[in-house]
């Protein structure tokens, strides 16, 4: 299971912490207000009151441990930069930041986040399934219940012919395209990679590491295909 860390547990924390939770991800929710900590406690896995800028309160719950950070402080650029800093020191590799200006991201890129988010309280959910599956390129729900999702194949997928996968058959998922890249040559004679999408593709298709899938389903359907 995805452990990951939310820092600050204002609208957009708390939205995302909440999805993170409901997509199967291990959450520890942080946040040094204890009536923000409260609210969430029943909603993720953990949830702990500490000041996340004090490196000491972070090693004591084994922030180095989690799959990925998140600092979702979003009224102190300073805290929110410091804590940033902090989880990079301690050796956390995914670290997705906030960014509240363009010199607020400028710096946090520079001090070692990993992905700098300029989004409001009604995108975390979206964030949350990109923690989760960061092989998801691009996901559009529709009001009929319906998703279509493009995405990298997962390891599974790789080598294996379109109709081994059984997506239809396993999921109710189908493939509505593939995109693959085609070495050629250009007029030039120099090698290029161009862009070939195969709607539908045919069944004995192999699927390549480099290759998008692009699948339609139900809601429920899609997201067990890409957790």
């Amino acid at each position: 299971m995805v452990q990951i860390a939310v820092i600050g547990l204002g609208d957009f924390g708390y939205k995302l912490a909440t999805s993170l939770h409901d997509f199967g991800a291990e959450v520890i929710a942080i946040d040094k207000k204890e009536e923000l900590v409260d609210r969430i406690k029943d909603s993720v896995a953990q949830s702990v009151q500490l000041d996340a800028t004090k490196e000491n309160a972070l090693r004591d719950i084994g922030i180095s441990e989690v799959d990925a950070g998140v600092v979702a402080i979003g009224t102190n650029v300073e805290e929110n930069i410091m804590v940033t800093t902090l989880l990079r020191r301690m050796g956390v590799t995914r670290i997705i930041a906030r960014a509240m200006s363009n010199l607020h991201e400028k710096i946090l890129d520079e001090v070692g986040a990993s992905k700098i988010i300029r989004i409001e309280e009604q995108m975390g959910d979206q964030i949350a399934r990109w923690l989760v599956a960061p092989h998801v390129l691009q996901q559009v729900k529709f009001s009929s219940g319906y998703t279509l999702v493009e995405m990298k194949p997962k390891k599974e997928f790789i080598g294996k012919k379109v109709c081994d996968l059984q997506l239809r058959e396993q999921y109710k998922v189908n493939i509505a395209a593939l995109q693959k890249r085609i070495l050629s040559i250009d007029d030039d004679g120099k090698s290029i990679y161009k862009i070939e999408t195969r709607s539908p593709p045919t069944p004995d298709e192999i699927v390549n590491e480099d290759d998008i899938l692009v699948l339609v389903g139900m809601d429920a359907a899609i997201y067990a295909i890409t957790k």
